[in-house]
């Protein structure tokens, strides 16, 4: 699954063109951030802004290994970063309503066994219809 993802990174002319706008503007608007704080470190990084969006504009196809390595690297971030947030929610939020609702007595499935019933169906209450329900059915 990630590597299927990292041989299909999109490398069109329109993509490395909005790849090098979009990271040489961010780089420029850290160069002014940078510059009013009085940091020398502010060349850098508008040159390097500069450099990216020249070549947007000029020839964006220079751009093409800058990019896959960017993109490799968000790809990888966000294989990672997605499971340690689903895992961080899992422990934080639904083990704690699991451990409530088992403290509490709450079931929320019926999961006992009784060989005596012919069938688990339940049988529900049917309640006339209107056009309001066929409408929204969800």
């Amino acid at each position: 699954m990630l590597t299927e993802e990292l041989r299909h990174i999109k490398e069109t002319k329109k993509d490395l063109r909005n790849f090098g706008l979009s990271v040489g503007i961010v780089l420029v608007i850290i160069a002014a951030v940078l510059f009013y704080s009085g940091k020398s470190s502010a060349t850098y990084f508008a040159i390097i802004g500069a450099v990216l969006i020249l070549a947007a504009v000029i020839y964006s196809k220079i751009l093409k290994p800058l990019n896959k390595i960017w993109m490799s690297l968000a790809i990888v971030l966000g294989f990672f970063m997605s499971r340690v947030i689903l895992t961080i929610l899992f422990y934080l939020v639904l083990t704690p309503i699991g451990l409530l609702a088992k403290l509490f007595g709450k079931k929320f499935m019926k999961l006992e066994y009784d060989k005596s019933v012919d069938t688990y169906w339940e049988k529900r209450q049917v309640k006339e219809k209107n056009k309001l329900d066929y409408k929204r059915q969800f």
